[in-house]
């Protein structure tokens, strides 16, 4: 007797998925770049147990998402690979306030996503809603973007010391990095 499992056609052994992070590193190398790319990858961890419950907590939100400037085309949902809606700065916006927020900036498989769903990559909404459920204490007033530049130095020396310094002064607990 043959289950459905007996009928599973696995690929050949070196029949593999491209091999991306390889590709990348190839690429910055074609670049001129003088080192192939590195991803970030620390030995420990930093992380920190909550002081305080989830539901008296305030929640900040971090997302690479971009705000929409006006003179760099089209940013909407299904927008084709904009690189003039890159962003270089680390930016803030109220939370309470909604805005528009894209993604045409970041490569994505523009295919299966079609970014029309703003919560897949900027769930704010949900954070209020879990807010006014009791489900957390509050949302922070401001929520944070960290640029995209591919920079790991200037992404861990200069970015992230300025969000940090953002949510210290918003006497934010905890925060929810939503990369895109």
């Amino acid at each position: 007797m043959t289950t459905p499992k007996d009928d599973i056609q696995f690929a050949d052994a070196q029949d593999v998925p491209v091999r991306y992070m390889q590709r990348l590193r190839d690429y910055y190398l074609a670049l001129g770049y003088g080192n192939p790319y590195r991803w970030a990858q620390y030995a420990e961890v930093p992380f920190c147990p909550l002081d305080k419950s989830l539901s008296e907590s305030r929640v900040g939100l971090v997302t690479t998402a971009a705000p929409f400037k006006p003179d760099a085309g089209e940013q909407g949902a299904g927008a084709p690979y904009n690189a003039a809606a890159k962003f270089y700065q680390v930016y803030s916006y109220p939370s309470d306030q909604d805005q528009f927020l894209g993604i045409s900036h970041l490569g994505y498989d523009r295919v299966y996503s079609t970014a029309e769903d703003i919560n897949a990559f900027f769930p704010l909404a949900a954070l209020r809603q879990a807010a006014a459920q009791g489900r957390i204490g509050e949302v922070g007033p401001r929520y944070y973007g960290a640029p995209t530049n591919r920079s790991q130095a200037t992404t861990v020396q200069q970015d992230c010391d300025d969000i940090l310094r953002m949510m210290q002064q918003d006497e934010v607990d905890l925060a929810i990095l939503v990369p895109s």
